[in-house]
């Protein structure tokens, strides 16, 4: 077999997704047209290219590069892949440790690939680990396990004196006792989530609202583009809402191919969500978005994606017309295989009055590009609740050849300590910010 073909095929098993077919490539809802009259290309205007990251981490100097007026520092380290945080009432923030289980067949492909220089290819820790910053200097001086034994954790929500942890497969409610540095009590599974052989987003976030009497877990597909039958994506690539005490499940938006980082846009009561965009369509296909989200809404996985484009890999047969009719076009896109996770909107004081209720939006980086784009932290200003302002850079330094693969790390979580500064979690790289104002 051709050596291109051995790695195309490894890529596929890399990510347990399954490879598109011809066929699939080519086959398209002819009752349907592809939209025109905006500015994104046609599918494969540009070849789609495996370019994977090389992390080769920070040295004790380094840092990443935020505007002038901040100052960033690390705020811990030597953790084992931090990718998501939650700030206690107390100003504790609790860090999940978890990432990708990969088999050592996977391991020896991604070597072959160079994926392994780009993801952490350790096992997964399955844990939350706690940072406690008992003389407010800025930075933890106490870090313990607070919770072991889970299965790739996520998500993390304190309601009264209850600890929800979502699991990959399960969402979880702990006791919580205030100041507490480990939980000793037994967990409770509220509500299984899908998870099953193929699952390649498998993070799953959690948030309340302001009455605090829902729970909604965003939850992504198992898959690129459903490569592996619509079946097992299955109840995945969507939001679900949910009671404190998982009964009362609805769905309150689908057609999101991997969706993360969620938020209240302040002032209002509508909920915002950053989501990850499919591969393998070219360069500029597709851009990853955050937006806003309207309850029983269909964002276009995976038969369309930004309004009604059709997915050209999805076949006729499989295409639900009247669904597609109501595809809606997300709000602002953030640019291609940007890997866009984290948002957090900004309620604190310290930052300058320009950052007020805005989002920052930390993108992860992708493979999928024949230049890396992504790995950075990026801002858009919000008024009342709605966009105000172009994208800007806010968080870089993170790509050292802009042009080639050598990069210091992967920015993933966002989370705001009592004083406003704002921390960024940099999972393979096993360190997490602090970006304060000067």
């Amino acid at each position: 077999m051709h050596m291109k073909s051995i790695k195309y095929c490894l890529l596929c098993f890399f990510f347990i997704s399954g490879c598109t077919t011809a066929k699939q490539q080519t086959a398209v809802n002819e009752t349907t047209p592809v939209k025109s009259g905006d500015s994104l290309p046609e599918p494969y205007a540009t070849k789609s290219v495996m370019h994977f990251s090389n992390v080769v981490g920070w040295k004790d100097a380094e840092a990443p590069i935020a505007p002038e007026g901040f100052v960033v520092s690390r705020y811990a380290d030597s953790l084992q892949n931090p990718r998501w945080m939650y700030v206690l009432p107390n100003g504790d923030v609790l860090v999940a440790e978890s990432n990708t289980e990969h088999g050592l067949l996977e391991k020896a492909g991604a070597a072959i690939i160079g994926a392994n220089k780009s993801n952490d290819m350790r096992k997964s820790a399955n844990r939350i680990t706690i940072l406690r910053d008992t003389d407010k200097d800025g930075k933890p001086d106490i870090k313990a396990t607070f919770l072991s034994g889970l299965n790739q954790p996520f998500g993390m929500l304190l309601l009264k004196n209850k600890l929800y942890v979502a699991n990959t497969d399960a969402l979880w409610m702990f006791p919580y006792e205030k100041d507490a540095l480990k939980v000793t009590g037994e967990g409770k599974k509220i509500i299984d989530l899908p998870a099953g052989k193929n699952n390649r987003h498998w993070t799953r976030n959690i948030i309340t609202n302001s009455k605090k009497n829902k729970i909604y877990i965003a939850i992504g597909s198992g898959s690129n583009v459903a490569e592996n039958g619509l079946e097992e994506d299955k109840d995945k690539a969507r939001i679900w809402e949910i009671n404190p005490d998982g009964s009362g499940l609805e769905v309150y938006a689908g057609g999101l191919r991997n969706p993360v980082g969620m938020g209240w846009a302040p002032g209002t009561k509508t909920l915002w969500v950053a989501v990850n965009e499919r591969d393998e369509l070219g360069d500029d296909l597709v851009p990853d978005y955050i937006t806003s989200i309207k309850r029983g809404g269909f964002y276009g996985w995976p038969y369309v994606y930004y309004g009604q484009h059709i997915d050209p890999r999805i076949e006729a047969k499989d295409q639900q017309p009247e669904l597609v009719k109501k595809a809606i076009v997300p709000d602002v896109a953030l640019g291609s295989h940007t890997a866009s996770l984290g948002l957090l909107f900004y309620t604190g004081n310290q930052f300058p009055s320009k950052y007020r209720n805005g989002a920052f939006i930390a993108q992860h980086g992708s493979w999928n590009r024949s230049v890396l784009a992504g790995y950075k932290v990026i801002f858009i200003p919000f008024e009342n609740g709605k966009p105000a302002g172009k994208e800007e850079d806010f968080l870089t330094g993170f790509i050292i050849e802009p042009n080639g693969k050598k990069v210091h790390g992967r920015p993933v979580g966002l989370a705001m300590l009592p004083d406003g500064s704002l921390l960024v979690t940099d999972d393979t790289s096993d360190i997490i910010w602090r970006v304060s104002a000067e």
